[in-house]
């Protein structure tokens, strides 16, 4: 892992509208706010920070995440119900994901229980408003320390 890892922190569709899409479940915090939340919380990595309402679009930054970065986080909103090609985008990676959501799914509708996400986490934050991100950030990070210094004793 380089001197400043680098952490993708990537979100499905429809959080572009945080902020004014249903406040009482999501909160008045808008992504911008997130991703300052993240930025601070990831100290002296380097936050790549995306948000997409298109499915293909959050599949290729996974697969640039691939490449590219540390660890992941990721939001996929309700793709993470529905998206069998973003588990199998997800599977390729060899980094630390960690699933993220502002509210707790398994206290929504029913069709909110299942996250094909989870299959893949090493852990899902979710609950805490824009908290969960603050903690999934530092989740990942922690992971991908404990990765690199793994590898490091192993050479």
């Amino acid at each position: 892992m380089p001197d400043s890892p680098v952490l993708y922190v990537l979100n499905g569709p429809n959080l572009n509208l945080l902020g004014v899409r249903e406040p009482e479940v999501y909160g008045r915090e808008t992504l911008a706010d997130v991703q300052a939340r993240c930025e601070r919380a990831a100290g002296d990595a380097t936050v790549v920070f995306r948000q997409t309402n298109h499915e293909g679009e959050l599949i290729d930054h996974v697969q640039e995440a691939r490449e590219k970065a540390d660890a992941l986080v990721i939001n996929p909103a309700g793709y993470g119900h529905t998206s069998v090609a973003l588990l199998d985008a997800l599977k390729t990676l060899t980094i630390p994901v960690v699933e993220c959501h502002l509210s707790n799914p398994a206290a929504r509708e029913r069709f909110r229980h299942r996250s094909y996400v989870s299959a893949v986490a090493a852990g899902v934050v979710s609950g805490f408003g824009p908290v969960s991100y603050e903690l999934a950030v530092k989740a990942a990070l922690g992971l991908a320390q404990e990765r690199s210094q793994s590898a490091d004793r192993s050479i």
